[in-house]
């Protein structure tokens, strides 16, 4: 899931606050428009009821009642206006009789304009055609020009009539509809502009600044240099710089003590493994001579074992560790009796069981070590005896369950035995040992190893002439 950037964070928050924003703003314009509309349909309605007042009591005070229903339907005609009646009281109709035309008897509703006095507004604006009734009561007072109890005997204050008025309020609906559309309007496009601003100044203050001072960082951090706070234009991004850049000096510093205690380790165990090898060379040396060995044995069977992991193709670190490691692979000798080690002559069966034991031995002192080169030691001071044909000792393991350094310095083992003289045999000449090793591929050692071994034997024989025993005799 891809994280938001933060300028959709913010633009999405902004547009959540402005959304409800814009909706109070427009219930409450809403709210407002409606009833200063309905205040102004209100105000025209009382003025129609007035003007009728005025007009009857004229008619009245001229003797030309009876034309009074011409003058009603002049005012009928007025603009907004669906119907006009006047509504008589009880004292009127007792006074003057049942009247005629726009004339009528109260209702229920029009009782509660006699009753209570006040005008009663009506509105249906919830249709396709709105309208507001209007009930204006007609109270009678001496006061003024229009004296009404000059004609009408009735007591001051009382109502003696209603005007009831039915107006048609489309054209305020549709105003009010185009007020708020205006308004709503007005919002989404200064909504609209305040985004617009909102994203830009993210996007140049914020977003591409960060963007920056990230490249910025990452290039100080690989060059060492300072991230320069002249670059950012707000405070914020300057001290982030600042920030930065005291952070970058404290991990190069860091870095730079830790490559040095690095240096220091990388000397010290370079050192430490330079030293392990001399001894692990020495010790081998050491059972060399107390084995009495023809010299140099140790030294040309590690440099063949060296050879052979280099034509077969080992890594870097496998030549190393069998190239330090093999000069052990007679060490278990060590534990062999001297009466049997140093026999002059063949040792019998018994015997020969007895110097097995030299490759267990070998192994049970080597590989209590978490050293890779004394745990490579044991592996061959316990396997350069085993056969690729699983006739060997002493686990009689076959093919390449033996592991290749064992199989390396099996070969380079019997090459120097019989290249060399002992004190119970000559040196076999170079032909013979090159037969008896192909006769031994596939049986005593690996084939691939006999290949490479025949194919580099002029480069073994010159290891043996550089290096040879101090009893050696001429081939």
């Amino acid at each position: 899931m891809v994280n938001p950037s933060i300028q959709t964070l913010v633009i999405k928050n902004l547009i959540n606050f402005l959304l409800i924003l814009a909706l109070v703003v427009v219930a409450i314009a809403g709210m407002n428009y409606r009833a200063l509309s309905k205040q102004a349909i209100e105000n025209q309605a009382l003025a129609h009821a007035k003007l009728v007042r005025a007009g009857l009591t004229a008619h009245m005070k001229g003797n030309i009642m009876h034309k009074r229903s011409y003058y009603l339907d002049e005012i009928r005609q007025l603009h907004n206006i669906n119907s006009l009646e006047i509504v008589r009281g009880a004292s009127i109709t007792a006074q003057f009789g049942v009247g005629m035309g726009y004339e009528k008897v109260a209702d229920e509703i029009t009782e509660q304009v006699f009753i209570t006095k006040q005008p009663l507004f009506i509105m249906n604006e919830f249709t396709l055609a709105p309208t507001i009734r209007a009930i204006i009561p007609y109270i009678a007072s001496s006061e003024g020009d229009l004296n009404c109890l000059s004609c009408h005997q009735v007591d001051e204050g009382a109502v003696i009539g209603a005007v009831d008025i039915v107006m048609d309020v489309s054209e305020y609906q549709r105003r009010s509809f185009m007020v708020l559309v205006g308004i709503f309007t007005t919002i989404v496009i200064f909504t609209s502009l305040i985004l617009l601003n909102t994203a830009r100044t993210i996007q140049k203050h914020v977003q591409r600044p960060l963007e920056d001072l990230i490249k910025t960082a990452d290039s100080a951090y690989h060059s060492h240099q300072p991230v320069n706070p002249n670059n950012f234009k707000t405070r914020e991004f300057v001290n982030v710089a600042n920030e930065i850049n005291l952070f970058n000096d404290d991990v190069i510093a860091h870095q730079d003590m830790l490559k040095e205690k690095n240096r220091e380790l990388e000397q010290l165990n370079d050192e430490v493994e330079s030293t392990l090898r001399e001894t692990v060379y020495t010790i081998g040396v050491i059972e060399e001579q107390r084995s009495k060995e023809t010299s140099n044995h140790t030294k040309r069977v590690t440099l063949y074992s060296q050879l052979i992991a280099q034509k077969i193709g080992l890594t870097p670190r496998e030549i190393e560790l069998v190239t330090a490691a093999a000069p052990l692979h007679d060490i278990g000798k060590i534990g062999i009796p001297d009466s049997i080690l140093l026999k002059p002559g063949k040792l019998d069966s018994a015997e020969y069981e007895v110097i097995k034991n030299h490759t267990s031995i070998g192994f049970s002192m080597l590989n209590h070590s978490e050293r890779d080169i004394l745990r490579s030691g044991a592996i061959i001071a316990l396997q350069h005896h085993e056969r690729w044909n699983g006739e060997g000792y002493p686990q009689g393991l076959k093919g390449e369950n033996i592991h290749i350094f064992g199989r390396i310095v099996a070969l380079a083992d019997v090459f120097d035995a019989l290249y060399s003289s002992r004190v119970y045999k000559k040196a076999w000449d170079i032909e013979s040992i090159i037969k008896l090793i192909n006769e031994e591929r596939g049986q005593h050692f690996d084939p691939q190893l006999v290949d490479i071994f025949l194919e580099n034997i002029d480069e073994i024989v010159a290891i043996c002439d550089q290096y040879p025993s101090n009893s050696e005799i001429k081939k």
